[in-house]
């Protein structure tokens, strides 16, 4: 159903593919948008490896909820962990691509659960996120996309 890497040679292994999406930051998430275009927007997301689920968050309204709400097919990149190898001037980066099915979570006990354990990701302290979520939690939007298939692959930049 999901197409393979064709360069064998560049595939990253499971271990690799977790670690990139567990200490990344950002991602872009695209969506099947309006007249048939993709819509494509940088998020910061919640990797849970053992749930095998990316959590992020957004408004309740506009053109990544409609899009979700009409098709809960998603794609979802990371990049980063650059390096440069001693033989080999350019530098080599990582990445991963998952591919799943994105919902919109309810506003439940576990849900602001989880927003806590995705802003403690992002915020220097957990009393900032309490504030945070006190003052704006009930308005903001969980959602969660079940991963389907991954992908992960080293590439050099030259």
């Amino acid at each position: 159903m999901f197409r393979a890497i064709k360069k064998k040679k560049s595939i990253i292994n499971t271990d690799d593919m977790d670690l990139i999406l567990k200490n990344a930051r950002r991602g872009v998430l695209a969506v099947n948008g309006d007249n048939g275009y993709p819509y494509a927007i940088p998020i910061n997301y919640l990797y849970d490896s053992s749930a095998q689920k990316i959590y992020f968050h957004g408004a309740r309204t506009g053109h990544k909820v409609d899009s979700i709400l009409a098709c809960d097919k998603v794609c979802f990149v990371v990049y980063g962990n650059e390096i440069i190898k001693e033989e080999a001037w350019a530098p080599f980066m990582q990445s991963v691509v998952v591919f799943g099915r994105c919902h919109l979570l309810e506003n439940s006990s576990e849900t602001m659960m989880l927003l806590k354990r995705f802003a403690m990701k992002y915020y220097p302290n957990e009393q900032l996120v309490d504030d945070e979520i006190a003052r704006a939690g009930k308005a903001t939007q969980l959602f969660e996309i079940e991963i389907e298939h991954l992908s992960g692959k080293e590439v050099q930049e030259r």
